[in-house]
């Protein structure tokens, strides 16, 4: 058990060291181009680096030095915080820096020397584009004609498409354009000469409702028209999300849309602004081409039209499919259950992923030599041997529709019956995916049972299973839990007596509904939970301001549920132990709910407890608050379920 629990705890440091390397990949040319940090003392300092492709022994080459802090906080939940521009042996870099609260570039030549370990030589010096700004810059530019940078800014809750002449420093952003709402996904094409973006408003979310443009713009960096895509058979009549809207030619776009109830594939001819048409359409169920937009620059498409690269979850796997033309080339199965950075240049692929028994590895192949159709027979993956590996169970929840969710069997007989740990996943429009967790795997090493419900309402699964949550959160997802659980325990695999639920964001109001409206769960751990869905709709961040419009209703014909639904309303009927967590830095979810609460948890329950975190916020990455996170949850359980 000791060599095993070390194991665990060395897995765990491990993961949170590879989170934190090799941040936003990506490919250009040979080479490969990412964000670490680079001084340990100095939080939030770190620079991009380079090396070249398939060398992964290769010293890496620091491009930006010690002095920035490269962040993307758009919208909060932020992105990819740089991009990089090929234009013959020259790439132009631009970077967000939070410390200057200014864009900066940098032009570089590549090196052609075959041993030298300088992959690129600086062309002149670094370059500070813009006047310190009190705004959230997105790192999804374009660069027009070598000149001009065009982006998108968070400005005092409003949105803006900016451009910028990149031979200047110290400026002022020049405003092309002020949204009514949000914005997101902004493109060119290769010329220059047209853009695409998304735009989405109240009382929507981008993967509710979304609207794609294109706007034509001159050498200058001028907008000229700009256009709305509607289409009968798409958009028309109906509430459609468009993901990632992808260039791959001067005048064809790829993109997905989810009018079919999943996200497929989308070719677009944009020819002329004015009649863009369908070129092709590619509707399949039980696959999709994209996921809820939390995040900013998620990739999905990368490459061009010559040689075209996708990814997709199919059913319960993640695939590579290779386009040539708008053709069809071949499918690829991977083994990963996440994959991210995913970047194309040419016939050389690029992306991160992630397994369920193994951490997360850089992975790049070259399709100018052969590429065998399985990726799992092409990478070498360490694999962790003493490790409980997700085992997929569907069963009945909310009027008895079939769920999802992930088992995870105990890897030790601690018991004659293991407990049951149920999770709860954020969001709540998430899911589980099935990748390697340290925290289940160290419960699971304790003799636990753990299950992942990917409650009604979660992502992956198609755009009518993401709905059930639509007016119903606090019930659906509550309701599923309490359904698995009830479940597991008919079929004999767990103690009935020591059910806990467990909720992080919006899993935590989940899992004390849990505890509320159900005596099978014996006690609940969260961290920074949402608790008060009135207090949310008034403060939480811009972004989710318009979220609880589909989760619960609109707020003023419905404030009734807002109240019912609300764990701080009823806290008063909680006797059972409840562990709680937050951060006093959460821009999310006031931590301030939480200490509302803390008297009276503690009050009811000799078992409950309450621990803050000065300098933590919604999620928590210091490795050793994670220490006293798992410590505390285990002797916190030790306790109420008598073990």
């Amino acid at each position: 058990m000791s060599s095993m629990k070390n194991h665990i705890k060395h897995k765990s440091e491990e993961l949170n060291k590879s989170k934190n390397s090799h941040r936003e990949l990506l490919l250009v040319k040979n080479l490969i181009f990412w964000i670490e940090p680079i001084n340990a003392k100095k939080d939030g300092i770190n620079a991009i680096f380079v090396r070249p492709f398939n060398k992964k022994k290769s010293r890496p080459q620091n491009l930006t030095g010690e002095k920035f802090c490269i962040k993307n906080s758009f919208h909060g939940y932020g992105g990819m915080s740089y991009k990089c521009f090929e234009y013959g042996e020259n790439i132009y870099i631009f970077w967000i820096d939070q410390l200057s609260k200014s864009l900066w570039t940098q032009v570089f030549q590549i090196n052609n020397l075959e041993y030298s370990d300088n992959y690129v030589l600086p062309k002149g010096n670094q370059k500070k584009l813009t006047n310190s700004i009190e705004g959230n810059f997105d790192g999804c530019f374009c660069l027009i004609n070598k000149a001009t940078l065009i982006g998108l800014i968070e400005i005092n809750k409003r949105d803006f498409l900016f451009s910028l002449d990149i031979k200047e420093t110290n400026q002022d952003l020049k405003i092309l354009k002020k949204f009514n709402n949000f914005a997101g996904d902004l493109s060119s094409n290769p010329k220059g000469n047209l853009l695409s973006w998304i735009e989405w408003g109240s009382p929507y979310m981008p993967w509710e409702k979304n609207d794609l443009f294109f706007a034509e713009i001159d050498v200058y960096g001028q907008l000229n028209k700009i256009e709305n895509f509607s289409h009968k058979n798409i958009n028309k009549n109906k509430n459609v999300s468009f993901f990632q809207p992808y260039w791959i030619s001067g005048t064809l776009l790829v993109c997905s849309e989810d009018s079919s109830g999943w996200w497929n594939l989308l070719f677009l001819d944009v020819h002329e602004i004015e009649n863009i048409f369908i070129k092709k359409r590619v509707e399949r169920n039980l696959i999709e081409y994209g996921v809820p937009q939390w995040v900013s620059g998620i990739t999905f498409f990368s490459g061009n039209i010559k040689n075209l690269f996708c990814l997709a979850k199919k059913e319960n796997n993640l695939i590579v499919e290779q386009y040539k033309d708008l053709e069809f080339v071949k499918e690829f199965s991977t083994p990963f259950t996440s994959i991210s950075d995913f970047s194309v240049f040419g016939k050389k692929v690029l992306l991160k992923g992630y397994g369920s028994d193994f951490l997360g590895i850089i992975f790049e192949i070259d399709f100018a030599e052969k590429v065998l159709s399985n990726f799992s027979e092409q990478i070498f993956i360490d694999h962790i041997k003493e490790c409980s590996k997700p085992e997929i169970f569907w069963f009945k929840g909310f009027e008895d529709q079939s769920t999802h969710s992930f088992l995870y069997r105990p890897l030790v007989e601690n018991f004659r019956k293991p407990p049951l740990l149920i999770r709860a996943h954020s969001g709540p429009t998430l899911c589980f995916d099935g990748s390697y967790n340290s925290e289940v795997q160290y419960w699971t090493s304790k003799g636990f049972f753990v299950a992942e419900v990917n409650y009604g309402g979660s992502s992956g699964f198609g755009k009518a299973y993401r709905e059930r949550l639509n007016n119903k959160w606090g019930i659906v997802d509550s309701h599923d839990c309490k359904a698995l659980a009830l479940e597991l325990i008919k079929l004999h695999l767990v103690d009935s007596d020591k059910v806990v639920i467990f909720g992080n964001s919006a899993g935590g109001l989940t899992a004390l509904n849990c505890i509320l409206c159900s005596s099978i769960f014996k006690a609940a751990i969260c961290k920074y939970p949402v608790i008060d869905l009135k207090d949310m709709h008034y403060y939480t961040h811009r972004f989710e301001k318009d979220y609880l419009n589909s989760l619960v209703g609109d707020f003023e014909n419905n404030l009734d549920d807002y109240i019912t639904r609300s764990p701080i309303n009823q806290i008063n009927k909680i006797k059972k132990p409840i562990l709680l967590f937050h951060g006093k830095k959460d821009k999310v979810i006031s931590y301030k709910q939480t200490l509302k609460i803390q008297e009276i948890l503690i009050r009811n329950n000799k078992y409950s407890e309450v621990i803050f975190f000065e300098n933590e916020g919604h999620g928590f990455k210091n490795i050793e608050n994670k220490k006293i996170v798992m410590q505390k949850s285990r002797d916190f359980l030790n306790n109420a379920l008598n073990i």
